[in-house]
């Protein structure tokens, strides 16, 4: 079992704070979805897990201890990322044999037919090949690793959507046979957020939200109807959104739902919906982060 932990983690670039007492753990077996808005901290977050950098203090552990410099334990984190490949003349097939020779748990065969499956021209030098082309490179590399931490930095974004969908599909097949601890770090929150296990939201540097998506979605409802029926359901209640049409009003509320707001809301002829997971997340990185 892979357990990957940090704690209390600091990074600040020319005496400016970048990440704030950031700590949480990962298991094997999920698929960690990291969001949170530009500038929020995510790529360095990422980074330092990697050991591309150290921390300014706290600790990165995989099973207990610390991978950075470490010949034994750094092997097992694939980092990918958006890369330069503009002056990279090696072909696709070049590139997987490299990664097979040096990742001892890289999966040459199935590098092979995952590119098939994404239609990525391995015979093609990769600075000729399309952005859509060069991601579809870097999601191979990443999967293919079967590294015990593989993390994806927005790898994806340059890929079409059938693309996409097909990497989607193979990362949920691969989960299962192989698991690992898996980030995903997207600004595609809408379309990806059935694949998360668990969802970590950074604002500003600070952990936001470490929740399961279950529980996470659980804790927000809207509530729809009439303007002052609706009112006097969300007075005291932590009201991250609200709008009105006319005589109607609609609230988005961040708490739990008991039985008894569902009885009371169907007295008052309220509706009830559930709130998606992208709608969370612009509504309380948009309001200073709060998620009480």
């Amino acid at each position: 079992m892979t357990l990957l932990q940090a704690e209390n983690l600091h990074v600040s670039f020319k005496n400016e704070e970048v990440l704030h007492d950031i700590s949480f753990t990962m298991k094997q077996g999920n698929i960690y979805g990291l969001i949170g808005r530009n500038g929020a901290g995510k790529t360095t977050l990422l980074s330092v897990l990697a050991s591309y950098r150290q921390a300014d203090s706290g600790k990165v552990l995989i099973n207990g201890r610390e991978p950075f410099e470490n010949e034994a334990l750094m092997p097992k984190v694939a980092f990918l990322y958006e890369t330069d490949y503009s002056d990279e003349t090696e072909t696709g097939l070049v590139l997987l044999k490299l990664a097979a020779r040096y990742q001892e748990q890289f999966d040459l065969e199935y590098a092979t037919k995952l590119a098939a499956k994404l239609e990525l021209p391995l015979d093609k030098p990769v600075h000729k090949l399309s952005t859509g082309k060069q991601a579809a490179l870097n999601v191979t590399l990443g999967l293919a690793s079967r590294a015990p931490v593989t993390i994806f930095d927005e790898v994806y974004s340059g890929m079409d959507a059938p693309t996409r969908d097909t990497f989607y599909k193979e990362l949920l097949d691969e989960q299962e046979r192989h698991p690992r601890i898996i980030i995903l770090s997207t600004h595609l929150v809408s379309e990806m957020d059935y694949l998360f296990d668990h969802v970590l939201m950074i604002h500003e540097g600070r952990m936001l939200l470490d929740e399961p998506v279950d529980a996470l979605l659980e804790r927000g409802f809207s509530v729809t109807g009439d303007h002052q029926r609706v009112e006097a359901f969300a007075a005291g209640r932590n009201v991250i959104s609200e709008q009105r049409l006319g005589g109607t009003k609609s609230v988005m509320i961040f708490e739990e739902l008991t039985a008894a707001d569902t009885a009371r809301a169907y007295e008052d002829s309220l509706d009830i919906g559930q709130v998606a997971l992208q709608d969370l997340f612009i509504q309380l990185t948009g309001k200073g982060g709060q998620a009480s």
